[in-house]
């Protein structure tokens, strides 16, 4: 087998029909499988399981499907590890039960795929419903080339999202699996974040390939807030902060104050400035870290970002000014992954 679509289930039976259906409608049938894991459904999710599987094999495309039939379900980074330990394929394609596929997204992404046999490949998405998370999907769906690899701190998670990867067996297992702590567990980040560091790459193919549900059950509503800032917050330091002398934060309010306070005592001593273009803010002249053991307590000057010095390390929304931000930026002329990365 040469490439094998990948799908964790858990209770999915209200969408797992017209996923399984998006498999059998690919255009690159030959040589695919669909390797299924139901982690514990108390709902009609077997049964749907079961008809698709004697529908896809007589379109020849086998299907495996495994199953944790006690009463608790493992947990999404369980089921996917075991989706790929039991599948053959050669190139693993990512699925959620309640996404659905478009006929071309096998094909065109295992072409990038052979091309790329080191990296994760994504693709651009639909959101249904359209409106939900307006401003994710359009980060998703238009980051460029070098920003698939500037923007992963950012509070928006990887830059090419989990149900739209392809990758190569052999590089999943170098990156190793996914973590299988289950609730409250960022897996896919996780996953991404060691993929970097391994010196994985991310790259798009940029058609829309997936649609993309938004709703409130989604195991992503589960995982806590501050989790995943200590682990963006970590990264960052390993990633990037380890490498600079000196750097500037910009944003002097909740966000910037909140990343400072987040950093190692060595990593804070780097921060030469907050800055920011809230007069107000600007008038106070400093932060003073009331926190610290440190007598005096450190005491950071506030200016505005005409007169900070990079690189940055911003902790300003984009998308959401109305441009305004985008502008004061553009105006420094300054290079993304160079002089200034994103925390939003």
């Amino acid at each position: 087998m040469n490439k094998s679509v990948i799908v964790p289930v858990h209770n999915s039976e209200c969408w797992l029909d017209e996923c399984l259906k998006s498999v059998w409608e690919q255009d690159f049938k030959q040589t695919m499988e669909l390797s299924i894991f139901n982690d514990a459904s108390k709902d009609g999710s077997a049964e749907i399981i079961a008809k698709w599987k004697v529908k896809l094999e007589d379109a020849g495309v086998p299907v495996v499907v495994g199953s944790n039939d006690s009463a608790q379900p493992r947990g999404v980074g369980f089921a996917k590890n075991q989706a790929i330990i039991q599948s053959s394929g050669t190139y693993l394609c990512f699925l959620d039960s309640d996404d659905v596929m478009m006929p071309q997204r096998v094909r065109l992404q295992h072409e990038a795929a052979i091309q790329h046999p080191n990296s994760i490949i994504g693709c651009q998405v639909r959101r249904e419903p359209p409106e939900s998370t307006a401003r994710y999907t359009r980060w998703i769906n238009n980051l460029t080339e070098e920003q698939l690899l500037t923007q992963v701190f950012t509070s928006h998670g990887p830059t090419v999202i989990m149900p739209t990867w392809f990758c190569s067996r052999e590089w999943f297992y170098h990156v190793g699996k996914f973590d299988e702590g289950g609730k409250g567990v960022p897996e896919d980040l996780l996953f991404f974040y060691k993929h970097l560091q391994k010196g994985g790459g991310v790259l798009r193919v940029n058609r829309c390939l997936l649609l993309y549900r938004y709703h409130p059950q989604a195991a992503t509503h589960s995982v806590h807030e501050e989790t995943i800032w200590n682990h963006r917050v970590k990264f960052l330091e390993d990633r990037v902060l380890s490498t600079w002398t000196s750097f500037t934060i910009w944003n002097a309010g909740k966000q910037g104050k909140k990343l400072y306070r987040s950093l190692s005592p060595a990593n804070r001593k780097k921060v030469t400035a907050f800055c920011d273009v809230d007069e107000k803010k600007i008038a106070k002249g400093f932060y003073t870290f009331e926190e610290s053991e440190e007598r005096p307590k450190p005491k950071i000057p506030i200016c505005h970002f005409r007169e900070a010095t990079p690189p940055f390390i911003i902790c300003v929304k984009q998308d959401l000014t109305g441009g305004a931000f985008e502008t004061n930026l553009s105006m420094l002329n300054l290079k993304e992954g160079r002089d200034y990365y994103h925390f939003n």
